[in-house]
């Protein structure tokens, strides 16, 4: 995070003080040839920091550059006031002028992949601001080539025409709303079912991605509704379905078709209340992992029509924490996600080197959520290295929005590189690590070192040891993490490691409560079919005309409260 500041700040000081050096060569001195030069060299780092800051505004530079570029071309034509140039400097005003508010028009457009619609007009709207900057490229060129004016005014009619046909395009569809948009006719003629919705910070798309498969085997047509633009690109790759970018309550409106029924939803982003406002749909939590972390017990969970959990473990969590929800919101339908991940049921026995995956979670928004061991990870790698083991390092996709913590990270990531220098072992770790999806890490690996994460739960099917770090130092850690109780708890002084590694790779004395444990959170259902429990549920709220059974109401609801109560 620190290093995406510095960059965007770097960007806005070369952009600024190009475009005033550029200008002052210019106009001041007459040096012409070097100030069209620093005017090049001012577009190209106002591109940067396009790239770099994506919302940049860099009127004022390209304004600045702009009479800069035109001044020294007239110097460099000598030839007293020239109308050609004239018009060319108007046309190129007015275009600058134009390119921001272009712009703003097309990223409140409807955009969507795996769709069989033309979108060139939210496109290019997207890209005018870049073509401005490549125009005021080809204009300095001519400039400093001394070709004649209208050269320069050609190049800035073509990237005006092509302005003028996209800002057509936006008000054709302003001013006929009725007709409705390309994107929804194109839906209602897909005829989807169900949706899954989706709006989340950067880098979460994983959330989404993990439930992609499941969606697509249950064999009715979906799309995806996204409330990022920046997710486009990534869960279309991910899906065959239409994936719709809805930048605004009209847009989705527009995309919510009469044959929907259903809408899937993976986290409790405050979005999802523009698309749980639509009751004649069935609404749907899934979650995009089961932890004992406090956010998988969030009381906007009883938003929603039906809550799909892992196991009985994931509803006692929430009454555990004094959020009472009806139990006819809950269904218990494992989680499908585990359904590739080896079970190995014979016990643990002591290996000269085992392989250990290291799952440290995020910090999370608030401290009493700060489960993250990343601080004491180097004295626990060092451990595990001093018993032979070979470690496969997995962070949260999170961790670097931290700067300590991404600190933390590089540290443990060059002691396993030096580690593996030195002795061979072939310990996996940064971009290695997010080459292998979970379950591929999860079967490579003889047991797990874990914060209070999803990670637990999903390790859990596979019958193997576990230990998690208890970095709170509460005395009531496995009453209110009680996924702990069945693995080894490691004290966040890393005073108990070696005993804790002992029972982790050597003897695993919790390995039967481990089994109960695993029916408890994951549901006890057949590993050949597990995953046909959560497409059953799903396909019976997709059946036409079925509709879940309102929740009962609790006599404090009767007497006017609005408390609901944990047993319905």
């Amino acid at each position: 995070m620190r290093g995406d500041l510095v960059r965007k700040l770097i960007a806005r000081c070369l952009t600024t003080g190009l475009a005033l050096l550029a200008f002052g060569v210019v106009a001041l001195t007459g040096a012409t040839g070097w100030g069209l030069a620093l005017a090049v060299a001012t577009l190209a780092a106002a591109a940067w920091e396009r790239r770099v800051r994506p919302a940049a505004d860099v009127l004022p530079e390209t304004t600045l550059v702009a009479a800069g570029v035109l001044v020294g071309y007239a110097r460099r034509l000598d030839a007293g006031f020239d109308p050609v140039l004239a018009v060319t400097a108007l046309a190129v005003l007015g275009l600058i002028l134009f390119a921001g508010p272009l712009r703003e028009a097309g990223l409140l457009e409807l955009r969507a992949a795996n769709l069989p619609v033309r979108q060139w007009s939210a496109t290019i709207a997207a890209q005018l601001g870049n073509a401005v900057l490549a125009l005021l490229a080809v204009v300095a060129l001519a400039a400093l080539l001394v070709l004649p004016a209208v050269v320069a005014l050609l190049a800035t009619l073509v990237v005006g025409a092509a302005a003028g046909t996209v800002a057509l395009g936006l008000a054709r569809g302003r001013l006929r709303p009725q007709a409705g948009t390309p994107v929804g006719r194109a839906l209602r003629r897909h005829q989807p079912e169900f949706l899954l919705y989706f709006s989340a910070p950067p880098g979460s798309e994983y959330q989404v991605t993990m439930w992609l498969p499941y969606l697509e085997r249950l064999g009715r047509p979906f799309l995806v509704v996204l409330r990022e633009p920046e997710f486009l690109g990534p869960v279309s790759a991910a899906t065959s379905a239409p994936v719709v970018f809805c930048p605004t309550l009209k847009a989705l409106d527009e995309v919510l078709v009469p044959s929907l029924r259903v809408a899937f939803y993976v986290n409790h982003g405050a979005k999802n209340s523009h698309c749980v406002r639509f009751t004649q749909l069935t609404h749907i939590q899934l979650h995009h992992g089961d932890s004992d972390k406090a956010p998988s017990a969030n009381p906007v969970s009883g938003i929603f029509d039906r809550i799909f959990v892992a196991g009985p473990a994931a509803i006692e969590r929430y009454a555990r924490a004094g959020v009472a929800i009806p139990a006819e919101k809950f269904e218990v339908v494992g989680r499908p996600q585990v359904e590739a991940i080896q079970v190995r049921r014979e016990p643990v026995t002591a290996s000269a080197n085992p392989t250990v995956l290291y799952t440290p979670t995020w910090t999370g928004h608030h401290a009493d959520a700060n489960y993250c061991s990343l601080p004491v990870a180097e004295g626990l790698i060092r451990a595990l290295l001093a018993r032979g083991a070979t470690v496969i390092l997995r962070a949260h996709p999170y961790t670097t929005q931290n700067p300590t913590s991404a600190r933390q990270l590089a540290r443990v990531t060059e002691l396993l590189a030096a580690d593996r220098s030195r002795t061979g072992r072939q310990h996996v770790f940064g971009a290695a690590s997010r080459e292998l999806t979970l379950t591929e890490c999860v079967n490579r690996s003889d047991a797990l070192i874990s914060d209070v994460s999803g990670v637990i739960s999903d390790y859990l099917y596979s019958g193997k040891p576990y230990a998690v770090t208890d970095m709170l130092g509460d005395d009531r850690f496995v009453e209110r993490f009680p996924l702990a109780a069945s693995g080894y708890l490691l004290r966040r002084d890393l005073a108990d490691v070696e005993e804790v590694l002992t029972r982790l790779l050597e003897t695993d004395p919790a390995a039967s409560a481990r089994w109960a444990t695993r029916a408890h959170y994951l549901g006890d259902f057949p590993a050949e079919t597990y995953a046909e429990v959560f497409l059953a549920a799903a396909r019976r709220h997709l059946e036409p005309g079925w509709s879940p059974p309102e929740p009962r109401a609790t006599p404090s609801q009767a007497g006017g409260g609005v408390r609901l109560s944990p047993t319905g």
